[in-house]
């Protein structure tokens, strides 16, 4: 079969994993933190958080709504393709799908993860597990999509989200003025330093900036104002000596008296998931109730079709570099992915990665 995704002969949607019973919780996080040292004290206490929704985490049918519009997308440009999804730290683990893809005769496999920025968590980790992968099974080959926060259809999305949660704000604050807070992962500030290739202008945190400022002036556009908007973080975890992002966004709605309502906007997240329905929909809404303020959360891109384009877009811009078609040159993520994100050890020891919670 020769279309505009040749070579590649299925999708690989590389997600984080997450829980689907209470019983899944602890091994899950025990996963996710291997050779870190965390206490089981500590992956307990954390591990409460799912209680307040089943025992689960929300984003493995947020995953698979994202792989059914992926691949209703595909078909509808022509060139169907199975999706599957693969995990870090919960079932199905990457070295489970890619067996069943190699049994299934598939040789060269385009990966997609779940996450459109730069860091080592984030991306680099992805690109080293897809390697461990790719040792077990040697007969597939497995080619990954680079971060995609700069790409349209994910901006549009994000624009989308926020007018309709400033539009629903507005319709309660009865003239009252409002900011908003987007909100990503806080990583650690070493991370964050050594993130897409070290350059200031170019770091985890300068992306998410680019992405608040676009966002923030499209969508400012589309209401007829100028909108009042900061970028702020959530689900710190590690050790409190080490500097992570900050400011935090629950501490920082606490700390706001100059508004009478904010936005929540998570242009860090592409889906629902546990940083989300807890971080945000929980702790960060509450903290609004403490403050007196009224609280307005703007949906991920989710399925947005702008999004799900993007995605698409993507990919068949992927399948054009593995076939010459496309200088690879030109994709910062693949010129430089010996280069790029160094993992935490190459500047402290110390630093833990991003908290085990999805």
């Amino acid at each position: 079969m020769t279309d505009a995704l040749s070579p590649y002969t299925a999708v690989l949607l590389a997600s984080y994993g997450g829980p689907r019973r209470s019983e899944d919780v602890l091994p899950f996080m025990r996963n996710a933190t291997a050779g870190r040292g965390v206490p089981d004290e500590r992956l307990i206490e954390v591990s409460r958080h799912y209680e307040l929704f089943g025992g689960r985490s929300p984003i493995n049918e947020q995953n698979e709504a994202l792989r059914d519009a992926l691949v209703a997308e595909l078909e509808r440009r022509g060139c169907p393709r199975e999706v599957v999804i693969g995990n870090r730290n919960w079932t199905p683990f990457f070295s489970e799908t890619v067996g069943a893809l190699r049994d299934g005769g598939h040789e060269r496999v385009v990966a997609l993860a779940t996450a459109a920025y730069s860091s080592y968590s984030s991306c680099r980790q992805y690109h080293e597990d897809l390697d461990k992968a790719m040792v077990e099974f040697p007969e597939v080959s497995l080619e990954k999509v680079g971060p995609y926060w700069a790409h349209d259809g994910f901006i549009v999305a994000n624009v989308a989200s926020l007018v309709a949660a400033v539009q629903s704000l507005r319709s309660r604050l009865d003239g009252g003025r409002l900011r908003v807070l987007f909100v990503t992962h806080s990583i650690p500030i070493a991370m964050n330093e050594l993130s897409s290739d070290g350059t200031p202008e170019r770091r985890y945190d300068a992306q998410h900036l680019q992405v608040a400022q676009q966002v923030a002036r499209r969508a400012g556009d589309e209401l007829g104002e100028q909108l009042d908007w900061e970028l702020t973080y959530c689900s710190r975890s590690g050790a409190p000596h080490i500097p992570w992002l900050e400011p935090d966004v629950s501490d920082r709605i606490g700390e706001i008296t100059e508004v009478e309502g904010v936005v929540v906007a998570p242009i860090g997240f592409i889906s629902d998931h546990m940083e989300v329905a807890f971080d945000l929909d929980t702790e960060a809404r509450q903290a609004a109730a403490d403050a007196g303020l009224l609280f307005e959360r703007a949906a991920t891109v989710g399925t947005h079709p702008a999004f799900i384009a993007s995605l698409a877009d993507l990919l068949l811009e992927q399948a054009a570099i593995a076939r010459g078609d496309l200088d690879h040159a030109q994709h910062p993520c693949l010129r430089a992915v010996t280069s790029c994100c160094h993992p935490r050890h190459r500047k402290d020891p110390h630093v833990p990665p991003a908290p085990a919670r999805r």
